[in-house]
């Protein structure tokens, strides 16, 4: 959005406030004046004085904003437009569809029902699927002494799994079965894994981790895949491997053999685990080693990613006049980044645009153009400096938006399985078995005007280099992190040591609900983790290392007797009380100033007392905490270790009324 759309009002009185205000005065100043009527030629001149102060009142109320914003627009500073959010959706196949495979066109849509929200929020597969019909109903861990069987934990995508058992080793295997009626699906088969969420709460509960680092990072182990075919295991390509030997989320795209025949389990598989005729995948460890045990929510096929945009082709938006500073406008708005192909039909035809975020590099052969992403504003120079598009008599509108994405917004943040509406049917996919495994993230709306401001100083300061603890927290928020903390010489895997050399970022990502106080404990996804690393990752110094990590939250319950003088309402008092609780506690809005919970910040008892002292309550009696289920001493303060989070528990409070 244009700063200009922020030039403020200081003194907002009017020429009636002004007039009225000098008419109450004239008694006090010049009591022999008594003639206030509007034909007396004082208040003629009191009129237009008023007239002429309301005039510069408003010029002058407009200064202090307006150097703000024009040293903004100096130094390249604009609102940073709407992100949006991103997904992986889960495209189930009809069961008695008669061909192995499914073609999921890209740009399919499926949409999201969300509260407050008055029309659906719209998701787009980034890619074309190629879905299987044959289903994954077997997940087997074979540690090399037992087969575990772990199908359960792997449909509900909750519970987790280790995909290699809690000692890992050398040989132990996943093997992932897959029943089907027709020849198993021949060629590249793409498998989603997912890590399973950090824990929220607790003391020895682990974050997640992400580590940066120049150069590319290493899988800690080699895994082998293998094919089943009957009597032995035939070893597939690897085609494409994101998840690191399964330490983060990701695709892994298997080449299969061209001709496959039912196969019943394998040998291993003797103990009464997972009968019958299934077709058979195996990765097994062959070389390396884990610190520490990999750890998945669920695996899954006929998986892609899905964007939270809308595309649209080819939209005439206007007709040029060949005059300068032309305008035009989109239907939709936002428009994602380097997603508009704009052309201009001059006479020989229609010819594309190059969009450049300003003309001060621009000649005037050059066929530019300036987008406002947040209101869809396509703006052109001037001719006598830039190149302009000409009028074009045999067209009546000869500018053309060939293609375009929009969407964006926090309002995309959806929880787990709500994208799940498919807005027009595919041949052979199952409409009712459509959604996304988890939580889409990433989606952030347009910045404030204030966030702008804080963040140009703190660019000017750092010169995009992240060096001191503010660089490296002030590029964590511009990567779409709520709040962040940046621990230097603190290493996740070394608690309580100082390491040299070494940066934690702690990520608090943007509240995924409406209502923030819905969720008492944001952990951000491993998206935003790696958007957040990547950001700080080309900034940092080369000796730094770098990990970016979930917050750690530690859950407080408050235990408490409020006493409230007679013909109070106890219900509402008891309501207000969990509200303020919920809100001072909370990392997004809580804490003393409603920017959130301080990190590290100790929880001290007479301030615990002060929120519970609402109107009508007298007296705050037997005040207890408990901190992760561990009841505190009484009457004391609460110490929080350095960088960690509290989160609002299920309070016990009670109520009563005073006799």
């Amino acid at each position: 959005m244009p700063l200009s759309d922020h030039l403020p009002v200081i003194d907002d009185r009017r020429h009636a406030d002004l007039v009225a205000e000098a008419r109450a005065r004239i008694p006090r100043y010049a009591p022999e004046w008594t003639d206030l009527n509007d034909n007396e030629p004082g208040i003629a001149v009191v009129q237009l004085l008023a007239w002429l102060s309301e005039m510069l009142l408003f010029r002058l109320g407009q200064v202090p904003q307006l150097n703000r914003i024009k040293f903004l627009e100096l130094i390249g500073t604009t609102l940073e437009p709407a992100r949006a959010a991103s997904a992986e959706i889960t495209f189930g196949t009809v069961a008695d569809f008669g061909a192995a495979t499914v073609i999921v066109p890209p740009r399919t849509q499926v949409a999201a029902e969300v509260p407050g929200s008055p029309v659906p929020v719209v998701f787009e597969t980034e890619d074309a699927l190629v879905a299987i019909s044959a289903q994954l109903d077997a997940v087997l861990l074979d540690s090399g002494a037992e087969i575990a069987d772990v199908s359960a934990a792997n449909a509900d995508g909750i519970t987790g799994f280790a995909p290699f058992g809690r000692s890992v080793r050398s040989g132990n295997a996943l093997m992932l079965g897959f029943t089907s009626d027709l020849a198993f699906a021949t060629g590249p088969l793409d498998l989603a894994f997912f890590t399973r969420a950090p824990a929220a709460t607790g003391r020895k509960s682990t974050p997640l981790v992400v580590p940066g680092g120049g150069a590319a990072p290493q899988a800690p182990a080699t895994l082998a895949w293998d094919y089943w075919n009957g009597s032995e295991w035939i070893a597939l390509d690897v085609l494409a491997e994101e998840t690191l030997a399964f330490t983060r989320s990701g695709h892994v795209l298997l080449q299969l053999p061209a001709s496959n025949a039912p196969a019943g389990p394998p040998a291993t598989a003797t103990m009464g685990l997972a009968t019958g005729a299934r077709y058979w995948l195996r990765v097994r460890i062959t070389a390396g080693a884990y610190t520490r045990a990999p750890v998945l929510a669920a695996v899954r096929t006929n998986t892609t990613r899905a964007l939270q945009a809308q595309t649209v082709d080819a939209e005439l938006i206007g007709r040029a006049t060949g005059l300068d500073d032309q305008v035009y406008r989109l239907a939709n708005a936002p428009v994602l980044d380097g997603s508009l192909v704009l052309q201009v039909d001059e006479g020989p035809g229609f010819e594309t645009w190059t969009e450049v975020p300003d003309f001060f590099a621009s000649g005037p052969e050059d066929r530019h153009y300036v987008l406002d992403r947040s209101t869809g504003e396509v703006r052109f120079g001037r001719g006598t400096q830039l190149r302009v598009p000409m009028a074009n008599p045999n067209r009546p509108s000869n500018l053309l938006a060939l293609s375009y994405r929009f969407g964006g917004g926090a309002v995309g943040n959806v929880p787990a399985g709500a994208i799940n509406a498919l807005r027009a049917s595919v041949p052979g996919i199952d409409s009712d078995a459509v959604a996304n495994l988890q939580a889409a993230g990433g989606g952030t709306d347009e910045e404030s005007l204030e966030a702008a401001e804080e963040r140009a100083r703190q660019q000017l300061k750092s010169r995009e280099r992240a060096v001191t603890a503010e660089d490296f927290e002030l590029h964590a928020k511009g990567a779409g992190a709520a709040r962040a903390l940046a621990l230097p010489l603190s290493h996740p895997d070394f608690p309580g040591l100082q390491v040299p050399g070494v940066v934690s970022v702690v990520v608090v990502p943007p509240s995924k609900e409406l209502d923030p106080l819905a969720d008492p404990a944001p952990q951000p996804t491993e998206a935003l983790l790696h958007e957040v690393c990547a950001e700080l990752d080309a900034r940092r110094l080369l000796t730094t290392e770098l990990y970016v990590v979930a917050p750690r939250y530690r859950e407080v319950v408050i235990g408490a007797t409020l006493s409230c003088r007679a013909g109070t309402d106890t219900a509402a008092v008891k309501q207000r009380a969990q509200a303020a609780l919920a809100t001072w506690l909370h990392p997004l809005v809580g804490g003393d100033d409603a920017s959130g919970w301080p990190f590290g910040g100790d929880l001290y008892h007479s301030a615990l007392v002060q929120r519970l002292l609402l109107p009508g309550v007298r007296r705050v009696n037997d005040l207890r905490v408990w901190i992760d289920g561990v009841e505190q001493p009484a009457c004391s303060d609460v110490e929080i270790a350095p960088g960690v989070l509290l989160s609002s528990g299920a309070h016990q409070l009670s109520v009563v009324t005073e006799r």
